[in-house]
């Protein structure tokens, strides 16, 4: 008997750790609700992995299986149940995150100690962090490099789900108290209600949006995937980010996608998404080695940056009532979704870091708290790309213009329009001059919608300055 200790990988299909005991089988998926992991959680990601819980424990009962369920500490939790059922192995796929280290090399000491035997396999992304390094053996902190190693290395193919026969389902009167006899609830594991709408977590409605998703607009990606009201995007960065998909099944399917591809362009526009993938990756590789990036910049400054303290100005953020529409149809998208278009997810990061100078971890907080689909290497780049703090980030005398932005991605304001009602009756014309406007025609068009808050040329000058003198010292 061995134990599948699941985590981010909330599947039976291309599961590297659940294959390799399968192999050895038979072999019982345990997964515990690790309250040090939960005092990091929010609703709406939590809401999401309940959901894909249910649907991974039915695939297990109709092969015959079951999917363990334990609340506690896991360095307790493993052991009492690998002593209760006799089990002689625990494996699971390995976490790149320093909190996630500590806890499996805690979990490793305390299987040693009651002599169970473990292994951790490389499943999350397709290339482990050390494996794509410069030539003198450092971790790429620039990503064109990274991409072109990145997009020539072999990359593994999908691995089995379990026979129905290497599967165990032990008998109720095996199991220690430390299992829970049915899946809790939202308020068993103390989080309310999602305010977002969640998408469906089933590891099967993941493969038909990838299946969709390569037979239509990845053929189109590059040239649409800035424009938020096309929708031209996968959608599986929930997927990816809770394993309800494996990568190598992602991967596997854009190559097949490339092969019937008509053309160069199409060809282009495959390869587009999948060096989206390794973005992931280069991010995943940076927190590997620069744990310290989730709370610190990644980028040195000779002073501090002198963020500012605007409450009021992170409350309009917040809840979409900036004045600048995009950035409100952005934020008010993630409140109602759990989701930002990758394009907006830029626009609103910058806003909130140059225009109004606030400290990204206060917009990185946010996400944490709101995102769906929240990874943290790959949110921690994103914000520190957007902040100027990062590696290989935005030069900080390069400020988005919201109101510019705006009506190059969402020409017609369909996407700003969606997300904010009091725009819906205005011409897409006036929507992208809202900030140029006086306040008596702010006022006939849509009475119910903000002026802008701040003044962006000012605040662009003003964020200018504040880096430089950073720099400078």
């Amino acid at each position: 008997m061995q134990l599948h200790w699941h985590r981010r990988d909330l599947r039976a299909d291309d599961n590297r750790a659940l294959a390799a005991a399968a192999e050895d089988g038979p072999v019982c998926p345990v997964f515990v609700f690790d309250d040090a992991v939960l005092d990091h959680a929010s609703p709406p990601r939590v809401a999401f992995m309940l959901d894909a819980l249910l649907s991974l424990r039915t695939r297990y009962w109709e092969r015959g299986g079951d999917l363990l369920l334990a609340r506690g500490d896991p360095r307790e939790v493993l052991p009492a149940i690998a002593d209760a059922l006799d089990a002689e192995r625990v494996v699971w796929n390995k976490d790149y995150s320093g909190l996630a280290r500590e806890r499996d090399a805690a979990v490793r000491r305390a299987l040693d100690d009651a002599d169970v035997e473990r292994a951790s396999y490389h499943d999350a992304i397709l290339h482990e962090p050390g494996s794509i390094t410069t030539n003198e053996g450092d971790h790429y902190s620039v990503y064109t490099y990274f991409w072109k190693k990145w997009r020539d290395r072999p990359k593994d193919d999908p691995f089995p789900a379990p026979d129905a026969d290497a599967l165990a389902s032990p008998a109720p009167d095996d199991l220690p108290d430390v299992t829970l006899p049915s899946l809790p609830t939202l308020e068993d594991l103390g989080f309310e209600d999602p305010e977002a709408s969640i998408p469906d977590a089933d590891p099967a409605v993941a493969r038909e949006r990838l299946s969709e998703f390569c037979e239509g607009d990845i053929y189109r990606y590059e040239e649409r995937r800035d424009y938020p009201a096309d929708e031209c995007t996968s959608r599986l960065s929930a997927d990816l980010k809770w394993g309800t998909v494996g990568v190598r099944e992602v991967y596997d399917a854009t190559d097949e996608a490339k092969a019937f591809a008509d053309g160069e362009a199409e060809i282009e526009s495959v390869e587009e998404f999948q060096s989206q993938l390794a973005w992931r990756e280069f991010y995943a590789h940076v927190l590997y080695f620069n744990p310290d990036v989730v709370t610190e910049n990644f980028k040195t400054y000779e002073r501090p940056i002198e963020w500012r303290a605007d409450p009021e100005g992170l409350r309009a953020w917040k809840h979409g009532e900036t004045g600048y529409p995009i950035v409100d149809a952005g934020m008010r998208q993630l409140r109602e979704e759990g989701y930002v278009h990758n394009r907006v997810r830029m626009l609103v990061a910058a806003f909130l870091t140059k225009d109004l100078l606030v400290d990204w971890r206060e917009g990185y907080d946010w996400f944490r708290q709101k995102l769906v689909d929240h990874d943290t290497a790959n949110d921690n780049g994103g914000w520190q790309w957007a902040a100027s703090t990062g590696t290989d980030a935005q030069p900080y005398f390069r400020v988005f213009n919201p109101m510019t932005q705006g009506e190059r991605y969402d020409p017609d304001a369909e996407y700003i329009k969606r997300h904010v009602p009091e725009l819906r009756d205005a011409d897409a014309e006036r929507i992208h001059e809202w900030t140029d406007l006086s306040d008596a025609e702010r006022e006939r068009i849509a009475p119910d919608y903000p002026a802008p808050i701040v003044d962006h040329a000012e605040r662009r000058e003003l964020a200018i300055e504040t880096f430089e003198s950073a720099r400078e010292g």
